[in-house]
């Protein structure tokens, strides 16, 4: 096992092959692997172990610095487990190099089919018989996605749990993909009518860019295609605590005067590329419907749910805007088909994408009735009005979880767990020790 020694931590790697079908336990492995991270000094100390989910789907577990982040105070006094969940990091990978080895697009989805919740979890067991002295109960901390994975958790593996923490991340355990996305709009909209309240210029400005990209065809600097769609999708920042302001210094930045007059500037088009680009998260896209399918509440296919709702909200069609004297909406956490056509990470997963959306009878991720009679000590942070959680949807949930503690707070935004300096963990793990 690698050990690094960075500022104030210890970090050993962990790496383990388990099933890609954990009901096959003989059949195909791969890889999942797992940094270990423990504060300088107290590596022989015997402390309870901590494993962090993260959110997503599709993206690896953070890369520390140091004792950084939420880090410092789960550092306090646990050994922590960060997860790079199958396919992403140093997991083995599924992306546009790796998927045409397995054959075509139905061959690539029947084997993302294998990529959810309930497989995470199932992987993240095996890890705690692994690590866990006398394979006891651990702790888990679910960021986002990490956080619909904790419910599985408990739903599917609750014998392995000590304590469960979940931060912007109770799913809808009732709610179709539809019913998801029907939710997210309205949020979206308050959240672009937030932002055009504090930067009422960017609203022409939003509208020229629009323009400029519905008349030209424009390339970014990876081959990527800009479209007035995919420049909307910058909106899925508009969920993070300082995001309308990266979004307001973008827009206001996008234009330079060249020879034929006024373009696009290279630094807008290489800064727009990092926020749009799926080169290293290709799993958010492809499988992001998917973590809403379940046979017992929708046994049809998730088909594309956020395209089929979006013309009920006309707000955020493009040509009616530019028509009109209205904002145009930026959209937000909203996989589309199109984007199979304008990213390069994705375009040879195309196809791969439309089978797994066409998929049927998603096997259900949560156990109602295991979560009415939990016994884990649990505890949730509800941000209020969270643009990529339904609050509605997370506090039904809450409700159904036995002997949960949430705790619903305005303080910070989806990313409050990154940001608030270990604040939002704190008051978690003192929820569940009976302190708050």
């Amino acid at each position: 096992m690698a050990v690094d020694r960075l500022p104030g931590v210890v970090l050993t790697d962990h790496l383990l092959a388990v099933p890609l079908d954990h009901d096959d336990p003989d059949g195909e492995h791969l890889a999942v692997y797992g940094r270990e991270v423990v504060a300088a000094g107290r590596e022989r100390d015997e402390l309870p172990w901590l494993v962090y989910l993260q959110g997503g789907p599709g993206c690896p577990a953070p890369r520390p610095l140091g004792q950084d982040s939420w880090l410092s105070r789960a550092l306090e006094d646990h050994r922590v487990l960060l997860l790079d969940q199958r396919g992403t990091g140093r997991s083995t990978p599924a992306n546009r190099q790796t998927l045409p080895l397995r054959g075509g697009p139905a061959e690539q989805a029947a084997y993302l089919a294998h990529f959810r919740a309930d497989a995470i979890v199932r992987d993240a067991e095996l890890f705690r018989r692994r690590l866990v002295a006398d394979g006891a109960p651990w702790s888990v901390l679910g960021q986002s996605f990490g956080g619909f994975c904790t419910v599985a958790y408990l739903s599917r593996a609750p014998e392995g749990l000590g304590a469960a923490y979940i931060t912007g991340g109770l799913p809808g355990i009732d709610a179709s993909a539809e019913d998801v996305y029907l939710a997210a709009y309205p949020r979206v909209a308050r959240k672009n009518a937030a932002h055009y309240a504090r930067y009422p210029q960017d609203v022409a400005a939003v509208k020229e860019i629009a323009a400029h990209l519905r008349e030209r065809t424009v390339r970014l600097p990876g081959g990527g295609l800009l479209t007035a769609e995919a420049f909307q999708a910058l909106g899925l920042m508009l969920g993070s605590g300082t995001g309308s302001h990266t979004l307001h210094h973008l827009v206001t930045e996008a234009w330079m005067t060249g020879p034929g007059g006024p373009e696009l500037a290279d630094a807008f088009l290489h800064a727009v590329q990092s926020h749009l680009s799926h080169a290293t998260t290709p799993l958010f896209a492809l499988l992001h419907e998917t973590i809403y399918g379940q046979r017992s509440v929708d046994p049809g296919p998730t088909g594309w749910a956020a395209q089929r709702v979006r013309p009920g909200f006309p707000e955020f069609d493009v040509d009616a805007a530019l028509a009109g004297e209205g904002p145009l909406y930026f959209t937000g956490e909203m996989m589309y088909p199109w984007l199979f056509d304008t990213d390069p990470a994705l375009v040879p997963l195309k196809e791969t994408a439309q089978a797994l959306a066409e998929r049927t009878d998603w096997p259900d991720l949560y156990d109602a009735g295991r979560l009415a009679r939990n016994t884990v000590p649990a505890a949730a942070a509800v941000y209020f009005d969270d643009m990529y959680v339904d609050t509605a949807q997370a506090l039904r949930t809450a409700d159904r979880i036995r002997g949960l503690r949430v705790w619903v707070t305005n303080e910070w935004e989806h990313d409050g767990l990154r940001v608030s300096d270990g604040a939002v963990l704190d008051r978690l793990i003192r929820t569940v020790r009976g302190e708050v």
